[in-house]
């Protein structure tokens, strides 16, 4: 029996190098950066949104409370008063069977949304306090209005 040529009895190894290695690993982090890098500030915009679109809703109940009971509802009563009907209402055959809103949103921080009447710019003023969740604040953290009016 003849021996084969060197070049055929050579082992060839399976596997990836640490050099391939490193190399994939580079590479997933560098494209997990540049997701992460784009993806975060949308997440932040896309929140404000949200809490904008749920200002918009339950300012379309407190107008249709208005509209049922002649009046907003005062500030002790609150956001509340769009669910249920709230203790001392002048006439409660005009409140509407059901409430106004379903539901009643959190902002998208966690916290509730904030009502006062009378506003200081209007009838009543309604806002979130932001991502910090305390009035005033800038960028993420600054407060969320409906109507344009000052929040605090």
């Amino acid at each position: 029996m003849t021996q084969p040529p060197a070049a055929a009895r050579r082992h060839h190894p399976r596997g990836f190098t640490l050099v391939e290695l490193m190399v994939v690993i580079f590479i997933i982090g560098l494209l997990a950066t540049v997701v992460i890098v784009n993806v975060l500030p949308s997440q932040d915009r896309a929140m404000g949104e949200k809490a904008k679109a749920d200002l918009a809703l339950i300012e379309q109940g407190l107008e249709m409370y208005r509209l049922d009971n002649l009046s907003y509802p005062t500030t002790e009563q609150g956001l509340a008063a769009l669910q249920q009907p709230p203790a001392g209402l002048a006439s409660p055959e005009r409140y509407r069977s059901g409430g106004y809103l379903r539901r009643l949103p959190a902002d998208p921080w966690g916290n509730p949304y904030q009502y006062r009447t009378p506003g200081q710019s209007g009838a009543y003023d309604l806002f979130s306090f932001g991502a910090d969740g305390q009035p005033g604040g800038e960028g993420e953290g600054a407060d969320i209005v409906a109507g344009g009016g000052p929040a605090a």
